[in-house]
């Protein structure tokens, strides 16, 4: 019986980086396999040096919103080697507590990433609601869910998390971009 490859991925459970993960290990007909959440770039490469995972999982750049800085700054703190780089379309979805009335969220809570391939959306939709940027959307889900987050409080991220953390969805597909392709990175340890 072969082991199981670890793949970490910079993101909470519900994320686009675990989308990413799985599509990545379909794709390359990868059955057994396990995810680490790391929630950050930097956490996916340094657990890639120390030999806890096989691989790592995480945006560079993408179609709107452009390049992912944090992922620039970890690598270039970090010696890896480039497996495979491939593009995900991505939805943006914006979802809070059930329950909650549209006219009662004051803020909304995403990773940066998210609130630019949003900001027309957000501009056109939300003009007095204060943006606040978060380590990650599925963290941003999971914190909304269990009381982190202020009630008034929405989220923007993956479709998924409403069901993962029991949140109402409000708007599918807000992205201003209908393609909203971003890069994902499989990095691999050098040998």
């Amino acid at each position: 019986m072969s082991q199981k490859i670890k793949i970490g991925v910079s993101g909470n459970r519900g994320s686009f980086s675990e989308e990413a993960a799985n599509y990545y290990c379909g794709k390359n007909s990868i059955t057994e396999y396990e995810l680490s959440y790391l929630t950050s770039v930097e956490n996916v490469l340094s657990a890639l040096d120390e030999g806890k995972i096989n691989k790592g999982v995480f945006p560079i750049e993408n179609s709107n919103g452009g390049i992912v800085i944090e992922a620039v700054n970890a690598m270039s703190k970090h010696i890896f080697n480039i497996e495979k780089m491939f593009e995900i379309d991505i939805r943006m979805n914006l979802m809070a507590k059930k329950g909650t009335k549209l006219e009662d969220i004051k803020k909304i809570t995403s990773h940066q990433q998210a609130l630019r391939q949003c900001r027309m959306y957000l501009k056109r939709k939300w003009p007095e609601a204060e943006l606040s940027e978060y380590c990650d959307t599925a963290s941003a889900a999971k914190d909304l869910s269990e009381g982190v987050l202020p009630e008034n409080s929405a989220v923007i991220a993956p479709r998924i998390c409403a069901e993962l953390y029991n949140l109402d969805l409000l708007e599918e597909s807000i992205q201003d971009l209908k393609f909203n392709f971003t890069t994902f990175i499989v990095a691999v340890k050098v040998k």
